[in-house]
C-alpha cells in the first residue's frame, strides 16, 4: 500500500465504567479491501460488532488494540489514560501511519500527524472500525470477569455505573479491577 494511503482511525472505549480497562484501538484500512456497515459501535448490536470485529481484523491493512489498567487509570487520570491507549494503539500498528484520525477533541502524543474529530466514529470508516474491535476486546474482556469476580453482574454492565454494579460494590466490596480514584468506588473505600 502506499505510505500517502496509510491513515489510521484511532477510537477508545470504556471511558466512564467504574471497573476494567479503558480500551483503545487504531485501524487502517485497506481501500482495496472495504468493509460494509461501519459505524460507531454503539449503534451496533452485540452480534453486529462481533461479526463486523472479526471481518475488520481480516480485512484491514493493519490493525492494533491497546489499553490502560484501573491501576494506571488511578495514577494518571481517565482523560490522560485515554490518550496514552490510544498512543499505545498507534505506535502497535504493524505499518506507522502518516496521520490519525482521533475521534474525540483531543489528540494523544504521536509521532504522525493527526486531527481529532469530534463523533468521528459516525463520520469516518477508519474511526469507526477502531470503535468496534475496541469495543468488543472490552466487552469481551468484561465478560471473563465475572468468571473470576462472580456477583458482580459484569458479563451484563461490562463495569459501568449500574444500579446493579453500584449495589454490589457495597455489598460485596471493591475489588482489583475497580477504578479507585472514580466517585462512587472511592466512596465505598471510605467506608471501610
Amino acid at each position: 500500500m502506499k505510505s500517502e494511503l496509510l491513515i489510521a482511525g484511532v477510537d477508545e472505549v470504556g471511558r466512564g465504567p467504574l471497573a476494567g480497562p479503558v480500551i483503545a484501538a487504531a485501524v487502517i484500512l485497506d481501500p482495496e479491501n472495504p468493509i460494509e456497515g461501519l459505524t460507531d459501535s454503539k449503534k451496533l448490536s452485540e452480534k453486529k460488532r462481533e461479526v463486523l470485529a472479526v471481518e475488520i481484523k481480516e480485512k484491514a491493512f493493519a490493525w492494533c488494540i491497546a489499553r490502560c489498567d484501573a491501576s494506571e487509570i488511578d495514577e494518571i487520570n481517565i482523560l490522560q489514560a485515554s490518550l496514552l491507549a490510544m498512543q499505545r494503539a498507534v505506535e502497535g500498528l504493524s505499518k506507522q501511519p502518516i496521520h490519525c484520525l482521533i475521534d474525540g477533541n483531543k489528540v494523544p502524543k504521536l509521532n504522525c500527524t493527526a486531527d481529532a474529530i469530534v463523533k468521528g466514529d459516525l463520520k469516518e470508516p477508519a474511526i469507526s472500525a477502531a470503535s468496534i474491535i475496541a469495543k468488543v476486546a472490552r466487552d469481551t474482556e468484561m465478560v471473563a470477569m465475572e468468571e473470576i469476580y462472580p456477583g458482580y453482574g459484569f458479563a451484563k454492565h461490562k463495569g459501568y455505573p449500574t444500579k446493579a454494579h453500584r449495589e454490589a460494590i457495597v455489598e460485596l466490596g471493591v475489588t482489583e479491577i475497580h477504578r479507585k480514584s472514580f466517585g462512587p468506588v472511592q466512596k465505598q473505600l471510605s467506608l471501610i
